[in-house]
């Protein structure tokens, strides 16, 4: 069998395997309902199935009324001190936060003014990948995707590590804090190594510098004259502390726990918990939802028309436009409905950048579609509950006025969660609870075994 004759033969059963598998895996979806699973972890009216406890975050958008859930504008806490407060904290004082978070969700507390110095004194030695890191293991195989990329790399700090599967919590404490600390620079240097194997530009590295916020640092090592303004690099940081926690119960969190109570070392488990923020249902949505808006800014030609704008995100709900999924990206989320009190600070400081770059028109058309995209939601599905926009609506907006190129804005979400995960895997293994093993039904029938020369 020749080369041609090897590939024809290739596509040929794989894809009679692709259909017979598909067509093996497919439930009758009404046995879902008659075994009452709750698909997703939640409930059929979106409330979560309480599967842990934790400390480190909480995510609160409804109050229980006589029996009623009733949603509320919703509200966000790390180790307990509401999100707003934290932001108004750093923002009022002109200094950066992601730091000061990072501190408070490894450690429960906010710090002092010398335990904050000395915890970045120890980030600023962390920062440095081992020697030889970037080009044995980032420029020598680059690849076709920046998370794909990150969950090798880390994956790759294993070798340079003399004690890896030892889960002592001061051990994991030290793994963690060196992936926090170095993974902004992991994340460029994939990026540049990207760009200049696939994408044929010039390539460059900067080391991270100690004196810079990790924020700063990266606007510092991604930009080929390493320039900034205070404003872009405080909205970074803003970003970066918006999306450092939210609860134990999102995807890459819960994953976190789930292979932490394995039991098994921590490049494995935060690899893994790349892969799934990864996934475009999680942290890729802010991507999506960039170039849904730049799409409805090229074909709604006057952006002060409301129904100009409805009409357009009609034919999205109806498939007729965008990436004909029928989702209208940024808008609605698994828990918030009233309010995602994430999204409401991120645009505020959204529309301060907007100014600076002079980009008023396209801030103003983001809140049109804000305000008008639950409407058509609702009337179009025939939806009763309250929607709004999330995180996600401003998060690719704002980092498109940051020149951070596409392929980086889910990277910059993971380079913000690290400090999460990193929280949830010492909550998991100082708790010290029993491997995560829930539940499944077999609903196959029962078969006989046939013989290879009676089948």
């Amino acid at each position: 069998m020749d080369k041609v004759e090897q590939e024809e033969f290739e596509k040929k059963t794989v894809a009679w395997l692709g259909d017979l598998a598909a067509k093996s895996s497919n439930i009758d979806p009404e046995l879902y309902t008659k075994y009452e699973v709750k698909r997703g972890l939640r409930d059929l009216d979106g409330k979560g199935v309480l599967v842990g406890l934790t400390e480190i975050g909480e995510v609160h958008s409804y109050i229980i009324d006589e029996g009623e859930m009733i949603p509320v504008p919703g509200r966000l806490t790390y180790r307990g001190i509401d999100i707003r407060d934290i932001v108004r904290g750093f923002m009022t004082e002109g200094r950066f936060g992601f730091e000061e978070i990072t501190y408070l969700l490894l450690f429960g507390h906010l710090p002092d003014a010398k335990a904050l110095a000395e915890f970045k004194k120890l980030i600023a030695i962390y920062q440095n990948l081992p020697e030889d890191f970037a080009r044995g293991v980032i420029l020598k195989t680059p690849g076709k995707d920046i998370m794909n990329m990150l969950a090798r790399s880390v994956l790759a700090l294993y070798s340079y590590d003399d004690n890896p599967d030892d889960i002592s919590i001061h051990n994991v404490l030290k793994q963690c804090l060196k992936i926090i600390s170095c993974f902004p620079s992991i994340a460029v240097y994939s990026y540049h190594a990207y760009s200049h194997y696939h994408g044929k530009k010039s390539l460059f590295l900067h080391s991270p510098r100690p004196e810079l916020s990790m924020a700063e640092n990266i606007l510092y090592m991604l930009r080929p004259d390493s320039q900034y303004t205070q404003l872009e690099a405080s909205l970074l940081d803003l970003a970066l502390v918006l999306h450092a926690e939210h609860g134990g119960g999102n995807n890459s969190s819960f994953v976190t726990h789930v292979i932490t109570s394995t039991g098994t070392d921590t490049y494995s488990t935060l690899a893994a918990a790349i892969g799934a923020l990864k996934g475009p249902k999680h942290g890729g949505a802010n991507i999506k939802a960039y170039l849904m808006l730049e799409e409805i800014m090229a074909n709604v030609k006057d952006w002060e028309d409301d129904e100009e704008i409805a009409a357009y995100l009609l034919k999205i709900l109806k498939k007729e436009a965008f990436d004909r999924t029928g989702l209208i990206y940024g808008i609605g989320h698994a828990v918030y409905s009233i309010s995602d009190p994430r999204e409401i600070i991120l645009e505020y400081y959204a529309g301060k950048l907007a100014e600076e770059k002079g980009l008023e028109k396209e801030f103003k058309l983001y809140t049109k579609v804000e305000k008008i995209a639950p409407k058509i939601i609702a009337q179009h599905n025939k939806m009763y509950k309250i929607i709004s926009a999330n995180i996600d609506f401003y998060s690719g907006f704002v980092y498109k006025m940051l020149n951070l190129p596409l392929e980086m804005f889910t990277p910059i979400f993971a380079v913000a969660r690290m400090p999460g995960w990193s929280a949830h895997r010492i909550e998991e293994l100082v708790c010290a609870g029993k491997i995560i093993r829930p539940a499944y039904k077999s609903v196959a029938k029962r078969k006989e075994y046939v013989p290879l020369d009676k089948r």
